[in-house]
């Protein structure tokens, strides 16, 4: 039995793809104003983004088409072994078929690798599947924000120690 889905690291050739996945899902929850990271200027050029120390971000492919990604890198503005997961979109047929869990474990372990010692992520009221899967996997609710991200239009903080 083979995997419906290929999880690998972003190349170049991704970024079109990716921004597309970003800019696409994000006003689909509401997250199109200011404060959310549809504005972050990495969105164009994510493959460089992440090609930096303590960072890595990985694409989903289905069916041999990117349909979703996720990430980490260090938590702007916070303490010492703190990453953030970062940008972790899913295209509508993507969903539902098991993709966040295994794209979660792939981020979760490559921060472990990094060094990281917490996972950091910012998501807003509405994306209650995704705040099923941070649960699930591990993350608590936090009362309010760390670091610098600049992403004050989100309103749900969760922290995991790994």
């Amino acid at each position: 039995m083979t995997d419906p889905f290929r999880i690998r690291p972003i190349t170049p050739a991704d970024d079109v793809a990716v921004a597309g996945i970003i800019r696409t899902v994000m006003p689909e929850f509401g997250a199109n104003g200011p404060g959310f990271a549809i504005h972050d200027p990495e969105v164009s050029a994510m493959c460089a983004a992440y090609d930096r120390p303590g960072a890595a971000y990985f694409v989903i492919e289905d069916a041999g088409t990117v349909r979703g990604g996720g990430g980490v890198a260090p938590l702007d503005g916070g303490p010492e072994g703190v990453c953030e997961l970062r940008k972790m979109y899913f295209l509508p047929e993507l969903r539902g078929r098991g993709a966040g869990a295994a794209l979660m474990a792939r981020c979760l372990d490559a921060a472990r690798r990094l060094g990281h010692r917490q996972v950091y992520l910012e998501t807003l009221r509405g994306m209650d599947a995704a705040q099923k899967l941070y649960e699930r996997s591990g993350f608590r609710r936090l009362d309010g924000p760390m670091g610098a991200t600049g992403h004050f239009g989100c309103n749900r903080f969760y922290l995991l120690d790994l």
